[in-house]
């Protein structure tokens, strides 16, 4: 079993009621894939097969997420797939216990269905260079990681699709030109804070108005 000592210091670091479920899902993914690649990317662990990103899973405050990189592509017989957003990747919704998980056969399945998938599909992961989101004169493009976040966090997707372009895009530009990971997922969570009180991205240098 090909183990990433990233991943093992992620799984360390997370709380306790999560360790049990991200190693469970790990031990899963290299029972149905052996030859599955681990990597942090980020800032949670992905499983990749043919150097495609083939699932991922991280964990949160109250509970963790695993998910199909390219999951709207998936057939879905037992209903476990939820998509994230306009994006390719589909997750298994919030998980708090190992009861939340599917069954080792259906998740073996799944597994089996996206390694498939991936071979059929051919879809080059991005290089290095260009994995930051170009920006555009109109809206950017939302990061995958970031309409993640969006996702495990309901009050804040729903502030987020309320806001203005001009105002989204502060946000994902402000994410986006972090230049380490560790910055750039501090700059997240500080903005997940921020939207679930609906606030702007500049919210306190923009005047009040009063009556």
């Amino acid at each position: 079993m090909n183990k990433s000592k990233e991943i093992d210091a992620y799984i360390d670091n997370a709380a306790d009621f999560a360790k049990p479920i991200l190693i469970h899902l790990r031990e899963l993914v290299h029972k149905a894939c052996p030859i599955v690649v681990e990597k942090i990317k980020w800032g949670f662990p992905n499983f990749e097969f043919q150097q495609q990103i083939l699932c991922s899973m991280s964990a949160h405050k109250k509970h963790c997420s695993f998910g199909f990189w390219l999951g709207n592509e998936m057939q879905d017989p037992d209903n476990i797939l939820q998509q994230i957003g306009k994006t390719a990747m589909a997750n298994l919704g919030q998980l708090k216990s190992i009861d939340d998980l599917p069954s080792d056969e259906i998740l073996v399945k799944y597994i089996h269905q996206a390694m498939k998938l991936a071979e059929n599909v051919k879809i080059k992961l991005r290089p290095k260079s260009e994995a930051k989101p170009k920006k555009t004169v109109g809206m950017p493009e939302i990061p995958d990681y970031f309409l993640l976040e969006l996702e495990q966090n309901p009050v804040a997707k729903s502030n987020f699709e309320k806001f203005s372009n001009s105002c989204k895009k502060e946000y994902i530009e402000w994410i986006c030109d972090a230049k380490t990971e560790k910055t750039r997922n501090k700059r997240m969570g500080e903005a997940i804070e921020m939207i679930k009180e609906a606030k702007h991205r500049n919210w306190k240098y923009q005047t009040k108005v009063e009556d």
